[in-house]
């Protein structure tokens, strides 16, 4: 059995996605299981166990529906027999279809269901690691006990003390404020004076992140690596952290499926649906000071900045960090 999955458009849901592709290998241990990914995100499908073949999809290069319809199209000759689309998106089904796969399977989302042989009402309120599990088991009748997220680098030694800062994210209400990002650095570098802090971060969050550094004390041990490295170099970096510091975003599911502490700052976004999956080595951090939070929205509406963030409390985030890191 040959079988395609069409695989999340956004880094933190193509973490999470992984427990699916696990689950999927235990039910059809003998299938080659290849995967549909976005190109900018294809260094990630590598370092998902049990893949096959990687198909790079580029909206830049396959504009529109006919683009997609093309590009499902150019896999016909692979002859899958199943098609799994996690997405929940029109173009993805369309492309699903587009393969000729013999059964497409996928959420009954946004008037799609003419280009699905099997689909099926999502179910509400769980974690998405939960909803992409769920598509498999409607689909198979079987029950998904195993449900673990991971990723697999290669053996990477830890370098003592050093931690990981990530207080990007795509959403403006989950980004950390640029003057409550600074004041946190200067109370994790004085708190932590044996400790050595590495900032990362795509090259367009380039500028952000040289406006957190922009007055901030003892940049001796801080060093800038936004728009320095690529996903696979980032969870290199992150592996031979002792924690890493993340507001709710990507990188937090990066850290979290490699087995990496990791402490997550959350305001806007709700810990239920979208936290880091895997529980253990994890910590939530929120305010929960305000009526509004989690608004799950991507800007702030009522306050302009996500306040929220602001609210998040220095010693709690200290003393979690204290877990893993020595004040020497």
């Amino acid at each position: 059995m040959k079988i395609l999955i069409r695989l999340p458009n956004w880094l933190g849901d193509v973490v999470m996605s992984t427990a699916f592709v696990r689950a999927v290998r235990e039910i059809y241990p003998d299938a080659l299981v290849d995967v549909i990914i976005k190109k900018e995100l294809s260094g990630i499908a590598a370092l998902i166990p049990g893949i096959g073949k990687i198909h790079p999809f580029s909206k830049q290069e396959n504009g529109g529906l006919k683009g997609v319809y093309r590009f499902g199209k150019s896999l016909r000759s692979e002859k899958y027999d199943l098609f799994f689309c996690l997405p929940d998106s029109l173009s993805s089904a369309l492309m699903g279809w587009a393969t000729g796969a013999k059964k497409q399977v996928g959420f009954a989302k946004e008037g799609r269901f003419f280009l699905l042989t099997k689909s099926y009402k999502k179910p509400s309120n769980l974690h998405r690691v939960d909803e992409y599990i769920s598509l498999l088991e409607q689909f198979t009748g079987k029950t998904i006990t195993g449900r673990a997220v991971k990723l697999e680098v290669k053996h990477i030694e830890k370098v003592n003390n050093l931690v990981v800062i990530n207080f990007n994210s795509e959403a403006e209400s989950r980004r950390m404020p640029v003057d409550k990002g600074r004041h946190l650095l200067n109370t994790v570098t004085n708190s932590f004076k044996s400790a050595k802090f590495i900032l990362v971060g795509s090259s367009k969050e380039a500028e952000y992140v040289g406006q957190l550094l922009k007055g901030a004390e003892n940049t001796d041990r801080l060093e800038n690596y936004a728009g320095k490295t690529n996903l696979e170099g980032l969870c290199d970096l992150m592996a031979s952290a002792k924690a890493v510091l993340t507001t709710d975003s990507g990188p937090a599911h990066l850290a979290n499926s490699l087995g990496v502490p990791t402490i997550v700052l959350f305001g806007a976004g709700n810990e239920q649906n979208t936290a880091p999956y895997n529980k253990e080595f994890l910590t939530i951090i929120r305010a929960g000071k305000l009526e509004c939070e989690p608004c799950v929205r991507n800007t702030c509406k009522l306050y302009g900045i996500p306040k929220c963030m602001q609210l998040l409390d220095d010693m709690e985030i200290i003393n979690t960090l204290s877990l893993y890191l020595n004040h020497a």
